[in-house]
C-alpha cells in the first residue's frame, strides 16, 4: 500500500481525490464541557425545563434521537456544577457506559459521565460518527482491562483523519444518517409488531376478540389432553450430520440421526424456561429442553401463541437453576377452541411471526451495512 493509500478511505463519493488530513480531536470544537450533577436532595433542581441526559437515554444504535426522561431547573444551573450545552452538541459518555453518544438538537445537561462538543468546526454529521468510531475503538482496547472509562486528556489526545472539504464531510454524514434513519424506522416497526401481538395474543386468548363465524365457547383442557411432553436426550454418541441440535439456547450443532421428525415446541426443562420456540422437523433436543408434539386435536400454530401466554418463571419448582417438570406442564389448566378456529388463530400468528422475523433480519441486514460503510468510508 502507497503512503498516500493510507490516506484516504476505501470508498469515496465521485469527485472527491484530495488526501484526507490528520488533525486532533481537540480540533474538533471550539468548547468541551464536561457535566456535574445537582442534588437529588433539593426538588426544586429537578422540576424545570433544562433536558438532563443520562446515558440511558442514549441508544446504541441510534446517534440522533434522544428523549430525556429527567429535567432540572435554572435554580439548578446555579447553584451545582451543572452546565448548559448549546444545541447541535455532540454529547459523548466517557464513564458509565463508556462510547454511548448522540448528537443533539436541542439545549442540555448532562452529569459528570459526559464530554459535549460544542462550537463544532467540523461537520455535525460526519463527527457524529467519527466519534463512534474512535469511541469504539477505545472501548475495544480496554476491554479485559479495569478500566472502566476514558479520560478527557486520552479521547481529546486521539488523532483523526478528515476530509478538508466540508462538503465531503457533509456528504458523508448525510449518507450515514440516511441509513441509521432506516435502522430507527425499521426498529419502530418491529416495535409495532410486537405490540401489535401482545395486543392480539391478550383479546384473542380470552376471547374478547372473535373471527367472525366462530361462537362455540372454548373447553376447559389439561395440557396432557393438547400435547405430550416429551425429553431430550445427549447427543454426543451421534456423528456429525444435517440434523439440527437445539437446546434451551437455540441451535446447538447438527448430527446424523433425528429424536424426532413430528414439528414441535422446545421449551427448557432447566435454565431458560420461559422461551418456548418452534422446532421444525427433523431435529434433536438435548436433555435441558423438553420437545411438545401435539395430538390430533390441536394444531401447533395456535398451541405456539398459546404457550407464549404462560408465565412459565412463575411454575419454577427449584430454589437455584429454574427448572420445569413434565407434571407441571401437563397438569396446567388451558381453555382450547375447535380445530377449525385453532387453524384461524394460528394462521395469524404464523403469519405476523414471519412478518417480525423478516423485519428483524432487515435491521440486522442495515446494522451489518453501517458497520461496513463506517469502516468503508472513513479512516
Amino acid at each position: 500500500m502507497s503512503k498516500d493509500a493510507k490516506n484516504v478511505p476505501a470508498l469515496r463519493f465521485k469527485g472527491y481525490s484530495d488526501a484526507w488530513e490528520k488533525r486532533k480531536l481537540t480540533e474538533l470544537s471550539k468548547n468541551k464541557i464536561g457535566g456535574g450533577t445537582p442534588s437529588t436532595k433539593v426538588l426544586d433542581f429537578w422540576n424545570g425545563k433544562l433536558p438532563w441526559l443520562q446515558s440511558s437515554d442514549i441508544n446504541e444504535s441510534n446517534n440522533y434521537s434522544v428523549k430525556p426522561q429527567k429535567f432540572i431547573s435554572l435554580q439548578a444551573l446555579k447553584h451545582s456544577a451543572a452546565k448548559r450545552v448549546p444545541a447541535n452538541s455532540i454529547a459523548v459518555v466517557t464513564r458509565v457506559g463508556v462510547g454511548k453518544l448522540a448528537l443533539i438538537e436541542y439545549d442540555y445537561s448532562t452529569s459528570q459521565d459526559f464530554l459535549s462538543f460544542s462550537s463544532l468546526n467540523w461537520s455535525a454529521l460526519f463527527s457524529v460518527n467519527l466519534l463512534t468510531l474512535i469511541m469504539t475503538q477505545m472501548s475495544r482496547e480496554s476491554q479485559g482491562t479495569s478500566i472502566k472509562g476514558v479520560t478527557k486528556s486520552e479521547l481529546l489526545a486521539k488523532k483523526v483523519r478528515i476530509p478538508i472539504s466540508l462538503k465531503e464531510q457533509e456528504k458523508l454524514g448525510i449518507l450515514m444518517k440516511s441509513i441509521n434513519d432506516l435502522i430507527a424506522a425499521t426498529q419502530d416497526k418491529i416495535d409495532a409488531l410486537e405490540q401489535a401481538k401482545k395486543a392480539l395474543l391478550q383479546h384473542l386468548f380470552d376471547q374478547s376478540w372473535r373471527f367472525k363465524g366462530y361462537s362455540d365457547p372454548w373447553e376447559k383442557r389439561c395440557l396432557s389432553d393438547v400435547l405430550k411432553v416429551n425429553s431430550g436426550r445427549d447427543y454426543k454418541h451421534l456423528s456429525a450430520g444435517t440434523v439440527p441440535v437445539y437446546g434451551t439456547g437455540g441451535y446447538m450443532l447438527s448430527v446424523n440421526k433425528a429424536l424426532s421428525n413430528q414439528d414441535a415446541i422446545g421449551i427448557g426443562r432447566k435454565g431458560t424456561i420461559d422461551r418456548p420456540y418452534l422446532l421444525n422437523a427433523p431435529f434433536w433436543t438435548v436433555d435441558t429442553l423438553f420437545y411438545l408434539t401435539m395430538k390430533a386435536a390441536a394444531e401447533i400454530t395456535f398451541v405456539f401463541p398459546l404457550l407464549q401466554r404462560i408465565h412459565w418463571k412463575k411454575l419454577d419448582e427449584s430454589t437455584g437453576v429454574p427448572s420445569l417438570s413434565k407434571r407441571v406442564i401437563e397438569t396446567l389448566s388451558v381453555y382450547v377452541p375447535d380445530k377449525k378456529e385453532q387453524q384461524t388463530i394460528g394462521n395469524l400468528f404464523f403469519f405476523l411471526d414471519q412478518l417480525i422475523a423478516a423485519t428483524q433480519s432487515r435491521l440486522s441486514s442495515l446494522e451489518l451495512l453501517k458497520k461496513s460503510l463506517l469502516q468503508g468510508l472513513f479512516i
